[in-house]
């Protein structure tokens, strides 16, 4: 069973389909990160998820069975737009908030003081959330959203507004959950967040889902026959290749299918040019997206 189920799922708003027949799953141990262009769909489908709106057709499954009350104790949520009590201290806050949830005061308390220790906050605990840069709010953001030790975590955004150091932070704390048996949904446009982080990835386009599944094996599937090759020495003229210049001492080579990457390396070894590197080219997650979401535009 899954922990999250989304089957054939359609949204429209007037003649406007938003999410267009959409099907994914998450399991505990793993991240699936939801990446698309600007109004492609992402958020809808994760309010959808949320119970937040319902869609046209289709069925959206948490935990085997059908959104209701007590399921929302089990799921941590941040949403995209930001909504702390201002006035509230952090503490305070964290404390509220996760009995909300179903926690004990006592609980939330030793559970919220734990996590402000983990990030390093503990001597900001009686700050005012409006006295926070945006970078600390959005940090307490994502403690509000785990602070009650949820089983699925749906993460919106979760990088905006944070410096390198903290999107650091941010990623490790996202990689321990995963480690603990969480089912994560991440929700980026900072593509290598999701490379670095993700197991599989839903790519949505025009509310079409356009690439689904494992990272590894879609990389994979977009792999060219492209070589890098950082050398010294004369390549010379090879019969069935074309070079393009990358940088001092590296260029990409194309074999057109003429020569196997066996065959080419024997050649350059025949002429004496030194390899420090030899690699087939594999492309980035960043330019699958270009290509794939370009593609459907």
């Amino acid at each position: 069973m899954f922990d999250i189920e989304v089957n054939n799922v359609t949204k429209k708003y007037g003649d406007r389909i938003v999410v267009d027949n959409v099907s994914f799953t998450v399991s505990g141990h793993e991240i699936l990160g939801i990446i698309g262009p600007n109004g492609a769909g992402k958020t809808t489908n994760i309010r959808m998820v949320m119970d937040v709106i319902k869609p046209d057709s289709g069925s959206v499954l948490v935990f085997g069975k059908k959104f209701d009350d007590d399921l929302k104790d089990r799921i941590g949520y941040l949403p995209e737009e930001r909504g702390l009590y201002r006035k509230s201290h952090i503490i305070d806050s964290m404390v509220y908030l996760a009995t909300l949830k179903g926690m004990s005061v006592e609980k939330a308390k030793q559970r919220s003081e734990e996590l402000l220790a983990r990030v390093g906050f503990q001597n900001y605990r009686n700050r005012k959330i409006e006295e926070l840069s945006h970078g600390m709010a959005q940090i307490v953001q994502i403690l509000v959203a785990i602070v009650h030790d949820p089983q699925i975590i749906i993460l919106d955004e979760p990088f905006n507004g944070l410096d390198p150091v903290n999107v650091k932070m941010v990623k490790e704390m996202i990689l321990e959950l995963k480690t603990q048996g969480k089912a994560i949904m991440l929700s980026t446009h900072r593509m290598n967040e999701v490379e670095e982080l993700c197991n599989r990835i839903f790519m949505i386009s025009k509310g079409k889902n356009v690439l689904y599944g494992d990272i590894d094996e879609i990389k994979a599937r977009y792999k060219s026959d492209s070589i890098l090759l950082d050398y010294e020495g004369d390549i010379g003229k090879i019969e069935g290749i074309e070079i393009k210049p990358v940088k001092n001492h590296t260029v990409e080579i194309h074999p057109h299918g003429k020569l196997t990457h066996q065959q080419l390396l024997e050649i350059l070894i025949a002429r004496k040019v030194m390899i420090n590197k030899f690699e087939v080219s594999t492309p980035s997650l960043n330019d699958i997206f270009i290509q794939v979401a370009g593609a459907k535009q």
